[in-house]
């Protein structure tokens, strides 16, 4: 049964977070029609690529995926690709690399950060244990490569460098800042490279192999990853007072663990008596967590910082980095695509839940 293009402008603005209003007028209509398209092959495809022959790493492997997600990365580099060929092999291939590649990171980061629940469920690692679950990982990683390596030399580097970037995101994020190191700035490369290193090669990725006029490449990848820091950054504010029921974690799940966000660090530059204070409580607090204690001892600590200015703070960095990202698109085109783009952007820095 065929949709009705208001339905695919529907479905493809709630993937994106933003009103179906958006795909109003022939233009936009087809371009959701097209990058529906595009991401019912990527599933498809996905349904197969995640199939393994042996039985226990064909349910691990499918296991997130299965629990949800929007397919954002896809979503992205399908919509970019409508600058130039539109959904070619190539683009459906390394859209769907793309979706591996990040699921097989939400098995590692979900051990490193002792996550619980992952999309609604529990993780992975709780399921099968930390052995399992970063095994896994590699596998999806492993798949993804063989995807890119169908696509030449371009695909690989660009495969690579962001696979380097992940890690070394993560790796910064464990170690922590180092003496002298600005820890505000030191978070923001985190997050440019745990999460805006894979937006950024999604959007840019659909330029490049959907063969879009060259000019085009950089500023995507300039948006792609500005978009993910400021992503990161709004989360780090809804983390606070989120109902698991929407986001599958307990609020304040990352700083339970000991890892900082955006909030605690500025929490933690303030002078006045009452943040040093609640910058201590939420110390001493995680310590007690790390030795045993439950980690609701800090319910009461992590609602005062939901109220403080800092958090207010990190949603305005959060526009400030939507708006740059908004800006890097001004080299293109008017049209559906350049206003699908800026919509989602805008759409990451109204989200309040």
């Amino acid at each position: 049964m065929t949709s009705s293009p208001a339905a695919t402008g529907s479905r493809l603005a709630s993937r994106l977070g933003f009103s179906d209003r958006v795909f109003v007028g022939p233009a936009a209509r087809k371009l959701a029609r097209e990058v529906e398209a595009g991401l019912d092959l990527v599933e498809q495809g996905l349904a197969e690529d995640l199939h393994v022959a042996d039985s226990l790493a064909d349910a691990t492997s499918r296991y997130l995926y299965d629990a949800g997600g929007k397919r954002v990365r896809p979503v992205l580099a399908l919509l970019t690709a409508q600058l130039g060929a539109g959904n070619v092999t190539p683009v459906i291939d390394i859209a769907k690399a793309l979706e591996l590649t990040h699921l097989g990171s939400l098995y590692h980061d979900d051990v490193m950060d002792g996550a619980d629940r992952r999309r609604g469920v529990p993780a992975a690692h709780a399921v099968w244990g930390n052995n399992i679950a970063i095994l896994t990982g590699d596998i999806l990683f492993s798949r993804a490569s063989q995807l890119m390596s169908r696509h030449g030399d371009r695909a690989i580097r660009l495969q690579a460098d962001t696979f380097e970037r992940l890690v070394l995101g993560q790796m910064h994020e464990t170690v922590g800042p180092q003496e002298g190191d600005d820890p505000i700035a030191f978070y923001i490369q985190v997050l440019a490279d745990k999460t805006g290193s894979l937006i950024a090669a999604a959007t840019q990725a659909g330029a490049i192999f959907s063969g879009a006029p060259a000019e085009y490449e950089e500023p995507l990848r300039v948006y792609g990853e500005k978009i993910g820091v400021a992503f990161q950054l709004m989360d780090d504010v809804i983390d606070l007072s989120a109902s698991p029921a929407d986001t599958g974690k307990v609020p304040g799940t990352d700083l339970r663990a000991g890892v900082p966000t955006m909030p605690s660090l500025l929490l933690a530059a303030e002078t006045d008596p009452e943040s040093t204070a609640l910058a201590a409580e939420i110390a001493a607090g995680v310590a007690r967590i790390a030795e045993g204690e439950d980690p609701a001892i800090l319910d009461d600590a992590l609602a005062r910082l939901r109220d403080h200015a800092v958090t207010r703070k990190t949603s305005e960095l959060a526009r400030a980095w939507t708006q740059e990202a908004i800006d890097a698109l001004d080299v293109l085109p008017k049209g559906a695509v350049r206003d699908a783009l800026t919509r989602f952007g805008q759409s990451l820095a109204d989200r309040s839940s």
